[in-house]
């Protein structure tokens, strides 16, 4: 995902912008892993292979979603490991 991608995205769910960025894996111009959250409704988006998935809860991969929670445990803040939507650990 290219950095300049931040100041556009917004929650597909209600629209908050700014979102904020936790990066796993990244450079200066471009975020390969990484995870999105809305701090208004307490959703992540998980940052995969440089593609943000932003889908609304009823389209995304609860299988995908667990694993790359479980994957990145260290790395991601307790707020989104034990607390985020649509699902957590």
């Amino acid at each position: 995902m290219n950095r300049k991608l931040l100041e556009i995205l917004a929650c597909p769910i209600d629209k908050h912008h700014p979102l904020e960025l936790f990066e796993n894996k990244s450079d200066s111009e471009k975020i390969t892993e990484g995870s999105l959250y809305c701090e208004k409704c307490s959703r992540f988006f998980p940052i995969i292979d440089e593609i943000p998935i932003m889908l609304p809860d009823e389209l995304r991969d609860k299988k995908q979603d667990i694993e790359f929670l479980k994957r990145n445990t260290k790395e991601l803040p307790e707020k989104i490991i034990t607390k985020a939507l649509p699902w957590h650990l």
